[in-house]
């Protein structure tokens, strides 16, 4: 098992942020926020699955080739190796709470099949 983060690490993005709230032996906790009219990269993890729980706004979200809205204290499970994005189409910042859980933790852990930030 390997975790690969810290309480307290945070991070920006051109999307929004990111700050892991715990760690523990096979988990973490993160805080993120996505900012009006932004979206994640959609992505799979070869080593995690996760758990969101939309805190605030309305979320729009896609598991492989679905796509729904999740307004505030919708909660979702992706499955590892599972194709995900989450996307704020609205003018209020989105805050969900992300539980992963795998062998390996890792920002390395992301596989992107679309970008709107050039990312790879």
């Amino acid at each position: 098992m390997a975790v690969n983060y810290k309480k307290g690490e945070k991070d920006t993005r051109p999307w929004g942020t990111w700050e892991v709230l715990d760690v523990g032996e096979n988990y973490i906790v993160k805080k993120i926020t996505v900012l009006p009219n932004k979206k994640l990269s959609l992505q799979m993890h070869h080593h995690r699955s996760e758990h969101w729980i939309i805190s605030e706004g309305n979320a729009m979200v896609t598991l492989d080739e679905k796509t729904f809205e999740a307004p505030s204290n919708t909660p979702i499970f992706i499955e590892t190796k599972q194709k995900h994005r989450i996307a704020n189409e609205t003018d209020l910042p989105v805050i969900f709470i992300e539980i992963q859980t795998g062998d390996t933790l890792d920002e390395n852990d992301i596989v992107r099949f679309e970008d709107a930030y050039g990312r790879v």
